[in-house]
C-alpha cells in the first residue's frame, strides 16, 4: 500500500474512516468501473491505487458516502465531507437527494434541554425568593414570580445585534423567540431572498431596514438561530424535515416561503416569520444552513470534474494494461454487488 504521492513524492496523509484503506484525506472512487484514487492535497494529482487494494475500500467508500449528508452532486460527480475530516469524491450517477433529521435532531434537542433546565432554575429561585419574602414580611405575589423570571430570561437571551451597511449595530429584541422580521423574494429577477427588520424607539420612532444578498443570508441566519433558541421536540424536527423534503430541496423551501402570500401581520402584510409555525421556522434554519454548505461545496466540483476526466483517461489505459484475462467479468460482477449493497444500505438509511 503506497503512502506517498507518485507525482510530488509527498505524504498522502491518513484517515481513520476507511478501515480497509487508511491512506489519504481525499479519496475518489468509481464503483461502476471499480477504481479508487487518492487525491494528493499538495499537488492535487490523482493517484490510482493497485487493483488488489480497491474492492473492499470502494465498497466502504460507497457505504460511507451514502451515510454522509454533507454532500452535493452534479450529473457525473459528487462530493461529501465526513465529520472525521475525510473528503469523498464519488464518480457516477448522483444519488437521490436526502435530508436527514439526525443532523439537527441532537442540536435542537440540546437547545430544548437547556431551556428546560433554565426554566427549572428560575422556578426554584422564585420559590426560594417567595419563601424568604414571606418570612421577612415582604408582599410578593408567588404566582407571578416564575412568570416574571422566565420573562426576564427570555428577554435576556432574546436580544441580537445585526450589522447594517453603514457599520451601525442594529439591536433587535425578541419576545418568546419571535423577532420583527419579514421574509420576501429578492427584488426583480434576482435569485434568493431578502428580509426586512424593524425596531421602535421613543427618540426615532419605528425604523425599518432591508437586508439583501449575502447580508440577508448572514442576518437571517442570526435571527433564525435566536428564534429557535428553545430548540424543538423530536416530532417538530421530523415535521421540519418533512417540509424540506416536500419542497424538494432546501433552496426551494426558502424560495417558496419567501414568495408565499400567507403568514400575515396585523395589517395584512405577508412573510412575517413570527407568524410561521414552529416546525416551519426550524425548517428555515435547517434549509439556510444546508444551502450555505451546498454553496461552499459546489465551488470545488467544477475543478474536481476536470481532474477526474484526466485521471480517468490514465486509469483506463493503466487498468487495461495490468488486468489479466477474465478481469473484466470480475469487475462487472463486483459492480453489481456494490450497487446492490449500496441500494440496500441506502434504503435502510432512508428508513432510519
Amino acid at each position: 500500500m503506497f503512502t506517498t504521492c507518485m507525482f510530488c513524492k509527498r505524504s498522502l496523509g491518513s484517515n481513520e474512516v476507511i478501515e480497509t484503506f487508511p491512506v489519504g484525506r481525499r479519496l475518489a472512487f468509481d464503483a461502476g468501473r471499480g477504481r479508487l484514487w487518492v487525491v494528493c492535497r499538495k499537488c492535487e494529482r490523482w493517484n490510482l491505487t493497485p487493483v488488489e487494494e480497491r474492492w473492499e475500500a470502494v465498497e466502504d467508500c460507497e457505504r460511507i458516502f451514502r451515510g454522509t449528508r454533507v454532500r452535493v452532486s452534479t450529473d457525473n460527480i459528487g462530493l461529501a465531507r465526513h465529520p472525521e475530516g475525510l473528503t469523498l469524491v464519488r464518480i457516477g450517477e448522483p444519488l437521490r437527494p436526502e435530508f436527514a433529521a439526525w443532523r439537527y435532531g441532537d442540536q435542537f434537542g440540546r437547545r430544548r434541554r437547556k431551556v428546560v433546565v433554565a426554566s427549572g432554575i428560575a422556578v426554584a429561585a422564585a420559590a426560594g425568593l417567595a419563601a424568604g419574602g414571606l418570612a421577612a414580611g415582604l408582599a410578593v405575589s408567588t404566582s407571578l414570580m416564575p412568570i416574571q423570571l422566565l420573562h426576564i430570561y427570555s428577554m435576556r437571551v432574546g436580544r441580537i445585534k445585526l450589522r447594517l451597511e453603514d457599520g451601525r449595530a442594529l439591536a433587535l429584541n425578541g419576545v418568546l423567540g419571535r423577532f420583527p422580521c419579514r421574509l420576501r423574494p429578492a427584488d426583480g429577477d434576482a435569485p434568493g431572498f431578502r428580509i426586512q427588520v424593524w425596531q421602535y424607539s421613543l427618540r426615532r420612532g419605528e425604523e425599518k431596514f432591508w437586508f439583501e444578498g449575502e447580508a440577508a443570508v448572514r442576518a437571517f441566519g442570526t435571527i433564525l438561530a435566536a428564534s429557535n433558541a428553545s430548540g424543538g421536540t423530536r416530532e417538530a424536527v421530523q415535521d421540519a424535515v418533512g417540509r424540506i423534503e416536500d419542497a424538494g430541496s432546501a433552496e426551494r423551501l426558502i424560495a417558496e416561503l419567501a414568495a408565499a402570500d400567507d403568514f400575515k401581520d396585523g395589517v395584512g402584510k405577508p412573510g412575517l416569520v413570527g407568524a410561521m409555525p414552529k416546525p416551519t421556522v426550524l425548517a428555515l434554519e435547517m434549509a439556510l444552513h444546508e444551502e450555505q454548505e451546498r454553496r461552499a461545496l459546489e465551488g470545488e466540483l467544477w475543478l474536481l470534474e476536470q481532474a477526474w476526466r484526466e485521471a480517468e483517461e490514465v486509469a483506463a489505459i493503466s487498468d487495461d494494461l495490468l488486468l489479466p484475462a477474465g478481469a473484466e467479468e470480475f469487475v462487472r460482477e463486483h459492480r453489481r454487488t456494490i450497487t446492490r449493497r449500496g441500494d440496500r444500505d441506502g434504503s435502510r438509511l432512508d428508513h432510519d
